[in-house]
């Protein structure tokens, strides 16, 4: 049976004016918006508008600020169609699993707004950052992880994120090396990205720590629809819910093998719904059957209920 993959992006897809369309057209986007404002006690909604960029850089504003659009996205879309499988790359996996109903909107709006005070507070900033790797096999790349750790300081794969890209995470100074010493390990490129911590990495544990805390507060419900975990690639059940949220903070994310999972389950059409092509980029370099489409503005919404409707 064919199926339909809903999925979420993660930080680095927002942008000043993100979701505004929809704010625009839409009475249930606006009042996604306005709940996120009263949840969170401030204006997200002039954030996700205005900008400036720099502040919806930060990780403590990207949180809920992007999962706020994509709900507000979301709300249009909505439909009793259990046939649909979600997933997200990191944060966006608080995107599916808000939408699948594990959790209420104003619950995972203030949890994701924690978990970026979290994430950003745990490693201060210049003592760690990331690298993509590019060109390079999974087995390169963590060997390369590995002796650049016992040479210099901590560095980890992070995202696996599609054949010939990995993200690693680490120490500032490991991650300076690094760049040098890449071509020794059959990796073409590596270059440093624009981030203030090394997310996804053991350094972000004490984040997790505390995130876990907020997590057993929460009484989590029973999906509507299947969601992928980033941790281990398996569907979530409301008993892992929590822990696999905390893990999924300083482990890495399996994004390329959850989407080979759940193409071998039958997904044959991923539908990205939020700002951004990041992870509709992703999909094509994993597998190029697959149709992928976006919807982060009212055009690429009616795209998809005129594919969907075909």
């Amino acid at each position: 049976m064919n199926k339909t993959a809903f999925v979420f992006p993660g930080q680095g897809a927002q942008y000043a004016g993100m979701g505004k369309d929809f704010y625009d057209n839409f009475k249930e986007s606006r009042e996604i918006f306005h709940r996120a404002n009263e949840a969170l006690g401030f204006d997200i909604t002039k954030l996700c508008f205005e900008g400036p960029n720099e502040d919806l850089s930060i990780t403590k504003i990207t949180q809920p600020a992007l999962l706020t659009v994509c709900l507000a996205i979301y709300e249009v879309l909505k439909k009793s169609d259990d046939s649909v499988v979600m997933g997200g790359l990191s944060l966006g996996e608080y995107s599916a699993l808000t939408a699948a109903g594990a959790m209420d909107f104003e619950t995972a709006v203030q949890l994701v707004y924690k978990r970026g005070n979290y994430m950003q507070n745990t490693v201060p900033i210049g003592e760690g950052g990331m690298l993509a790797l590019l060109g390079c096999t999974d087995e390169e790349a963590i060997a390369f992880c590995k002796d650049i750790t016992l040479k210099y300081g901590l560095l980890e794969p992070a995202n696996f994120n599609y054949p010939g890209q990995i993200v690693a995470g680490g120490k500032s100074i490991a991650i300076d090396n690094a760049i040098d010493k890449a071509p020794q390990f059959n990796i073409k490129k590596a270059v440093k990205l624009q981030v203030s911590a090394p997310f996804h990495t053991s350094m972000l544990k004490p984040a997790g720590d505390k995130l876990k805390e907020d997590l057993s507060k929460i009484k989590f419900k029973k999906p509507v629809n299947e969601v992928i975990s980033n941790v281990d690639t398996v569907y979530y059940e409301i008993s892992k819910m929590a822990e696999k949220l905390e893990k999924q903070v300083y482990n890495p994310v399996r994004w390329e093998a959850c989407v080979r999972k759940m193409i071998a389950d039958g997904v044959n059409t991923f539908v990205e719904i939020g700002p951004g092509k990041t992870l509709s980029g992703f999909i094509k370099r994993i597998d190029r059957n697959v149709k992928s489409i976006n919807i982060e503005n009212v055009q690429g919404l009616n795209t998809y209920l005129q594919f969907a409707g075909a």
